[in-house]
């Protein structure tokens, strides 16, 4: 797959960069700018992204950083089966439980939420930091829910983090993931609140809690674009009947020109048959 000129593979992290030097200088280059590409495509183009993904799989499968871009491509197409396959095998090159929280939802997108939640209670969970905890408390509120659980999704979401007011990478989806476990067993004043907080602590965008928040609030959004192609429709129906109105005025012209050019002909043929009379009275009188 075509690479753009400007990808070097030196815009990798350092620790997969780290990874790569057991390969042979030029396939680690290769592979390096195929991983590139994967982490540029796989939220705005997941198909690009897993195609890049293959190749550097093909390249170095035995590398865990490759392994572990190429389940996350997978994902993103939720291929739930063969991005469970990479994530373990990059866990096992690892030995590493910060992929414990991925694997378990892609056990819900299979369609296993109980084995989701057995991976929640696991002892893994417990060598994961602050962020992949969080995560686990996410994906295990998901298969509550897969379960028709709706309760127990919210008392699983209830902690610390939840009510902690400092703002951290994972507070605005866990606030919002919150909210919308309240609105699914209709507790709508509540949730309208926890959009709110959600909505203040999403800085990059990563939720649409706004757009949430507005649809409770009766908000409605009206694209700029088609308000405009409007007003152009509008000014195209009044062009069409001015022009309408102005052909009809033409029309109404003619018919008075042809009327006064009838009523000439008809003053013509009087005033022929006024000087023919005429002429008839002087040959009465000669006679």
């Amino acid at each position: 797959m075509p690479i753009p000129e400007d990808v070097t593979g030196d815009e990798i992290d350092k620790d997969v960069r780290q990874e790569l030097q057991s390969l042979p200088k030029t396939l680690a280059e290769d592979v390096a700018r195929n991983l590139v590409m994967v982490a540029r495509l796989i939220d705005e183009d997941p198909e690009g992204a897993y195609g890049y993904s293959k190749v550097a799989l093909r390249l170095a499968s035995r590398v865990a950083a490759v392994r572990e871009a190429a389940g996350f491509a997978a994902y993103a197409n939720q291929k739930y089966s063969e991005a469970l396959a990479e994530f373990r095998a990059a866990r096992r090159m690892t030995g590493s439980a910060e992929l414990w929280p991925v694997m378990a939802d892609c056990e819900r997108g299979l369609g296993r939420p109980e084995k989701a939640l057995d991976m929640a209670g696991a002892p893994e969970v417990h060598k994961l930091d602050k962020a992949g905890q969080v995560e686990m408390r996410l994906v295990a509120a998901g298969a509550r829910r897969d379960m028709d659980q709706l309760d127990a999704a919210i008392v699983t979401l209830q902690s610390s983090e939840l009510a902690s007011n400092s703002i951290q990478p994972w507070t605005a989806r866990l606030r919002y993931a919150y909210a919308d476990a309240l609105l699914a067993v209709g507790r709508e004043d509540e949730a309208r609140e926890w959009f709110a907080k959600a909505v203040e602590a999403d800085r990059d965008g990563s939720t649409d809690a706004s757009d949430r928040l507005a649809e409770m609030d009766g908000v409605e959004f009206v694209d700029a674009l088609d308000e405009h192609e409007g007003e152009g429709d509008s000014a195209d129906v009044k062009t069409a009947a001015a022009d309408a109105e102005a052909d009809d005025s033409a029309d109404d012209d003619l018919v008075d020109d042809e009327a006064d050019d009838s009523a000439d002909d008809d003053l013509v043929d009087d005033e022929g048959d006024t000087e023919g009379d005429e002429k008839r009275d002087e040959q009465r009188d000669k006679d």
